[in-house]
């Protein structure tokens, strides 16, 4: 392995450790939660204690990024996520843990997750220019390593939580978050940022340049069509996401009569062919168009399968069309990632890239309910069709809107210098 790749692949391996921790939490803790209280209403203030501060510090966490360095902020989070983590089972076993304490607890996990996630997607430019790889290829390897640790960690996650009960696995939640620190620390010490070229001077006050900065970050987001496009679009395709994972698909399979394991079945067609998807897109992506691989996949990966369950189609053929659409989904990304990293300053990296994430997730709260209505008001068939024109009107809107065919623009020359994008080769950053 090239030393000038050991950054990229401790930072792959490092990924592929915390999101296998971060889905057995997703299990572990709402199952914690109903097992020792039996609420479920607890356990949905649980998840809301969680996700809120996640999305929130997500979103203003982009200064920081910028002024300690993406691999400083990632590395300190998870560092942070291993002691608040590791409370959980440690209170419970000496029975201090009381609920308030647990909402409290992961209040703060989860506003430790939202910037260490934030920090993670901003060191991916700095990687790239290591490396001298190009962008599709590095966006492609993560997308990739993303989906098999996102499958893989759900099903190890319900082995561990059956086997050890929820409270002992956290424990393991928070080794994770510990040796992805490790991993990070030990590999990346290339990846030190120096002060980007064009970075304005803020105002004395810290408050004062803390609220610029963020400005900054929010006005350019805001004033480019392309980056804001696809914010408000993958928010408004999570929503819809939501709606189909956590409400659309259980009613399906309950009124079919094809019982919970299709449930299962149909999530893990769809992850493991987007896994291959991300595979061909690692390989191929940097030679298709952008514009039209967009269009076609997010279209391949969102309308059909609701069509599919509408029309009650055999079980077969949703599978087929699971199939089909995860390979598509599988592009998505990739090419969302090299658009975002090309089109953004890396004086602004951080802040760009935390609000896009942010603003992305923003709506995913809010997935639940609007399933629930649909299907109380509308019936599942006409819900699943109501929810499916809603995705296809999303997903076309950038054909109308000649602005998205800048996604085709790529840089007259990719970059070769790690300095010239904030990286010190060679040189240790601090961690």
């Amino acid at each position: 392995m090239s030393a000038r790749r050991t950054p990229l692949w401790g930072y792959l391996t490092a990924q592929a450790v915390s999101i296998t921790g971060t889905r057995l939490s997703m299990i572990a803790i709402p199952w914690f939660v109903l097992t020792t209280t039996g609420s479920a209403t607890r356990t949905g203030l649980v998840a809301f204690a969680e996700m809120a501060p996640l999305v929130l510090l997500q979103f203003l966490s982009g200064p920081v990024i910028d002024r300690l360095g993406a691999r400083r902020v990632a590395i300190t989070c998870d560092w942070g996520s291993a002691l608040v983590v590791g409370a959980v089972p440690l209170l419970h076993a000496l029975g201090l843990l009381t609920f308030p304490a647990l909402l409290g607890l992961v209040a703060v996990a989860g506003a430790l997750r939202g910037p260490g996630d934030g920090a993670r997607h901003a060191m991916l430019p700095l990687l790239v220019a290591h490396s001298h790889l190009p962008t599709e290829r590095v966006t492609g390897l993560d997308g990739t390593v993303e989906r098999t640790a996102s499958l893989a960690g759900a099903a190890i996650a319900g082995g561990v939580v059956a086997a050890v009960g929820g409270a002992d696995a956290l424990v393991v939640d928070a080794a994770s978050f510990l040796v992805s620190a490790v991993i990070l620390v030990a590999t990346t010490r290339g990846l030190a940022t120096a002060p980007a070229p064009g970075e304005t001077t803020p105002p004395p006050s810290r408050v004062r340049a803390y609220l610029h900065e963020l400005r900054e970050g929010w006005t350019f987001t805001r004033r480019d069509p392309v980056l804001m496009g696809i914010a408000v679009m993958v928010a408004i395709t999570n929503l819809l996401d939501q709606a189909w994972s956590v409400v659309l698909v259980p009613v399906w399979a309950h009124d079919s009569g094809n019982g919970v394991a299709a449930v299962g079945i149909l999530a893990a067609t769809f992850g493991g062919a987007a896994v291959l998807g991300s595979l061909v897109a690692t390989a191929y992506a940097e030679r298709l168009p952008r514009y039209l691989t967009y269009l076609l996949c997010f279209f391949l990966g969102g309308v059909p399968r609701f069509v599919a369950l509408a029309l009650d189609a055999p079980l077969w053929t949703i599978l087929l069309v699971a199939v089909v659409g995860g390979c598509a989904a599988g592009f998505i990304n990739p090419v969302l990632g090299a658009v975002l990293f090309e089109r953004t300053p890396q004086h602004l990296m951080g802040r760009v890239s935390a609000m896009n994430i942010a603003m992305s997730w923003s709506l995913i709260p809010l997935g639940g309910v609007l399933g629930g209505l649909a299907v109380g008001a509308l019936g599942l068939g006409p819900a699943l069709l109501v929810v499916g024109g809603a995705y296809l009107v999303t997903t076309l809107a950038p054909a109308v809107q000649p602005r998205w065919r800048e996604m085709d623009r790529r840089p007259a020359s990719r970059v070769t210098d790690p300095a010239s994008v904030g990286v010190s080769a060679g040189t240790p950053g601090p961690a």
